[in-house]
């Protein structure tokens, strides 16, 4: 079964945590990789919705619906930060916009 990304959740994880989710920065609890939640592995197949790493294929993430609540399971991020990856693309870009300025 191939992977999708993160982002084919994008709905279902607003919905759930009431903001985009896919720029979040998540740190596997198995191998340390940090990565934005837009970018791991995504099986719609599976009993629920699986979020794996895509590097040691840990799973993540398991969004189960049921009874109309979705039920979030994380116990596979060590870390999961809404604004890290936002941030450091904000702090970027304001840094290239002051050196076109001056240029």
């Amino acid at each position: 079964m191939d992977a999708l990304d993160g982002n084919a959740i994008a709905g279902t994880l607003e919905a759930v945590f009431g903001k985009d989710m896919t720029t979040a920065s998540g740190t596997c609890a198995n191998c340390g990789m940090r990565s934005m939640v837009g970018e791991l592995g995504v099986y719609l197949r599976a009993p629920g919705i699986v979020v794996r790493c895509r590097r040691c294929d840990n799973v993540l993430m398991v969004l189960v619906e049921a009874h109309g609540v979705t039920v979030v399971d994380l116990h596979g991020l060590r870390t999961l930060d809404p604004t890290a990856w936002r941030s450091q693309h904000e702090s970027q870009t304001q840094l290239l916009e002051e050196r076109n300025r001056h240029e």
